[in-house]
């Protein structure tokens, strides 16, 4: 499973439909925050996103990413949590959180880990990795790229009994790719087993004007989130401020040749008619969808088509 739920989807301040920005991803068991947004622990609450993620990805240090961190720490402080809670941002980051860690509270009680990642650093997990990319901002910043290692190939059990592989245990050690013998004949896993799987690739941008570094580690993303502050009548407005308009992001997505761009971060001006940045986007890139809170996106296996 990797499961996208959007918390909240506006532009620098909240307004009645929409909060600031925050992403909850989950892959398998694990439940990764991807900025915190003031409100964010609320809209977890609202769209039964859980509160037991293991890490949490700020974007950069401006206010309406980071500030929600103060109280969702509180509340799982309250909640009684143990386990400890890993918190990762751009270059300079380090200070600011810690600041909020402690802000209001003496302590909470389970461990918090911050650390800084430098671009391309990477943030590894059992069968995945989390990989922050530089970004264009005006300030520290950085994108993440969630990438799923390739799988193991199909398994042919029709071609294993007809080597003479008896149903059990040699079928789930060949999938591995160990070698296994048979009535004395050795069978190796390339003789049942396809070839190896690509994983799927979830691409988060954050704030940023449209940059290569995004079409690069972006190219055949299975998705795409990507900044949309603006529609192409305020670009001048969206590069001064190190924005995207909402055609930005649908080149960006064209050249990456992603399977699916959703925007996000939409101007307050856009709160109740995102209609014209889909248009906009969809114009140059099809498949291309504006995220509401509380939507929720399911990323299939591109061989489960």
């Amino acid at each position: 499973m990797l499961r996208v739920t959007f918390l909240g989807t506006a532009a620098s301040r909240p307004t009645v439909g929409r909060n600031v920005s925050s992403i909850a991803v989950q892959r398998e068991g694990d439940l990764m925050l991807f900025d915190c947004g003031e409100g964010t622990q609320r809209q977890m609450m609202r769209y039964g996103s859980g509160f037991n993620m293991g890490a949490i990805f700020f974007t950069h240090m401006h206010a309406d990413h980071f500030l929600g961190v103060v109280g969702l720490l509180r509340t799982m402080g309250l909640q009684g949590r143990t386990e400890p809670v890993e918190l990762y941002g751009p270059p300079g980051s380090r200070a600011v959180l810690l600041e909020a860690v402690h802000l209001g509270v003496e302590r909470v009680p389970f461990e918090v880990c911050i650390q800084e990642l430098e671009p391309e650093a990477r943030v590894r997990r059992d069968g995945y990795e989390t990989i922050a990319y530089p970004v264009r901002h005006g300030t520290p910043a950085v994108g993440y790229a969630v990438r799923e290692h390739p799988r193991l190939g199909r398994f042919n059990p029709e071609r294993a009994k007809e080597l003479g592989v008896p149903v059990g245990p040699l079928f789930r050690r060949l999938h591995r790719g160990e070698r296994v013998v048979v009535d004395g004949r050795e069978i190796g896993p390339e003789e049942v087993v396809g070839p190896p799987r690509p994983g799927r690739t979830l691409v988060y941008t954050g704030d940023t004007m449209p940059c290569e570094s995004t079409v690069e580690v972006a190219r055949g993303a299975d998705l795409l989130i990507h900044d949309a502050t603006f529609s192409e009548a305020e670009a001048e407005r969206a590069h001064e401020t190190w924005h995207s308009t909402a055609r930005d992001a649908a080149e960006v997505a064209r050249r990456a040749a992603v399977r699916m761009l959703v925007l996000t971060h939409l101007s307050a001006r856009y709160a109740d008619n995102p209609a014209i940045l889909e248009r906009e986007a969809r114009a140059t890139f099809r498949h291309t969808v504006v995220a509401s809170d509380g939507d929720v996106l399911e990323v299939p296996y591109r061989d489960s088509d």
